[in-house]
């Protein structure tokens, strides 16, 4: 059952070929397995699982086992949000997002680790186990949906939640060999932390091992809740015969050092894509360094207002925050005059990104500069200086799509000398998801 994506496993449900209590024993049995190893979780109930498969099946994905990243509310398991900051609360009602997911039928085993509210891209939390790389344990799966990814990758489930305000599933995705796709501003119920975004950064979405499960995933949500001012995906089911143009970058101002290996699959993406029939042009970056410092003022604005709501919060326990966040909130407040400023131009590089997509119609670039690094290298506790340049240099290319409202996807592209996996990532303009998955039908194909 583990070699089974999402689709096959709820359609073998559906024929009786397997019952869902199977599936999700099975389920239960690996993530058993692989949580000592890879630190995923920070709730697990197999009772409550399997209540829910015994009960009526419903949705596409009926009976079909997921895991939801602990920075959304499942009701009756205890949200802490990948923080000690506050004490973890233990909701009565799901967070509509994931109402909206678990419509689909998929039934949640319990919820995964994240970063410190989602704000770094690896799970090493200070003084607890870090979540680990099933390809190799000494390194990172990435972050903030990294217990997802390590989950997936591991083959305990095919499908599980996460949410991407800067790269947050397209670089576990990439670190960990999965398909990831950030959809378009929109698309899918808001996150409930996304509401409150002076610039809605933030969506969430899932995390596979096959394209067609994050095609039909969009498919099933879009039959009962149908985004309003979007073009509709409808069901992707393969590649298309439509010729498109791409423009392709690697070299950014923002990273001094592209993994040659990297850079070597991004080639040859490009090169296969080109012998499809594809337009493919090199093309300048599409942003700057002064994208980059306004995206990380943002970032860092945010987990000011995360301090203080932090330290409102009855049981709050400020000093349990860890360094990052508190390095970035106290990076906001010393730069606080020029926030107004860089919120501006970000807005304003939401017309630039737009503007790239009256010549073309996707672009490639890498998903990250390098493949997953050791453990350690980019954990909270690293120096402030050291680690925003750390970050800054492995994950330049992600941030773009949050900014403009815009879908990405990460997609495999090989692996490196040493078994460690490299994501490519297509990008498209706002409401364009399915030329996208059209693509990576081709390229997985």
């Amino acid at each position: 059952m583990n070699t089974w994506d999402a689709t096959e496993t709820a359609q073998r449900i559906a024929a009786g070929e397997v019952s869902s209590r199977e599936v999700v024993q099975a389920a239960i049995d690996r993530l058993e397995d692989w949580e000592p190893k890879v630190h995923a979780l920070t709730h697990f109930d197999p009772e409550r699982a399997l209540a829910q498969a015994d009960a009526p099946l419903q949705g596409p994905f009926g009976g079909v086992p997921t895991l939801i990243k602990d920075l959304e509310d499942l009701s009756g398991a205890p949200s802490a949000y990948g923080s000690e900051a506050a004490r973890p609360r233990t909701p009565k009602t799901s967070a509509a997002s994931i109402s909206e997911l678990l419509k689909t039928g998929l039934i949640p085993l319990g919820k995964t680790t994240t970063s410190e509210y989602g704000l770094t891209g690896t799970v090493e939390p200070v003084g607890k186990p870090p979540t680990r790389n099933p390809h190799n344990l000494e390194h990172t799966s990435g972050g903030s949906s990294g217990g997802a990814a390590a989950m997936v990758a591991a083959g305990v489930v095919s499908l599980a939640h996460g949410g991407d305000g800067g790269g947050s599933i397209r670089i576990p995705s990439s670190f960990c060999g999965l398909v990831g796709l950030k959809p378009s501003r929109d698309r899918l119920t808001d996150m409930a932390a996304a509401k409150r975004m002076a610039i809605k950064i933030a969506q969430y979405g899932v995390l596979t091992r096959t394209v067609r499960d994050t095609a039909n995933f969009y498919a099933a949500v879009e039959a009962f809740a149908p985004a309003k001012d979007l073009p509709p995906i409808g069901k992707v089911e393969g590649p298309s015969s439509d010729k498109r143009r791409i423009g392709v970058f690697i070299d950014v101002p923002m990273s001094n050092h592209i993994d040659p290996e990297v850079r070597q699959a991004t080639e040859a993406t490009a090169k296969q894509l080109e012998g499809m029939g594809h337009t493919v042009e090199w093309i300048p970056a599409p942003a700057d360094q002064q994208v980059a410092d306004d995206f990380l003022l943002y970032w860092a604005f945010n987990a000011a207002l995360l301090e203080i709501i932090v330290r409102i919060s009855p049981t709050a326990r400020v000093g349990k925050l860890e360094p990052w966040t508190r390095s970035l909130a106290a990076y906001a407040r010393s730069n606080m005059r020029h926030i107004r400023a860089s919120m501006r131009r970000l807005r304003a590089f939401e017309q630039r990104y737009d503007a790239l997509f009256n010549d073309l119609d996707v672009i490639l670039s890498p998903t990250t500069a390098g493949p997953a690094p050791k453990l350690g290298v980019i954990s909270p506790d690293v120096e402030f200086e050291t680690c925003v340049q750390r970050l800054t240099t492995l994950l330049p290319y992600t941030p773009l799509q949050n900014v403009a409202g815009a879908p990405g996807i990460s997609i495999p592209a090989g692996k490196t000398s040493d078994d460690l996996p490299i994501g490519v990532q297509l990008g498209a303009a706002k409401g364009n998801e399915r030329i996208l998955l059209e693509l990576a039908f081709a390229l997985e194909a």
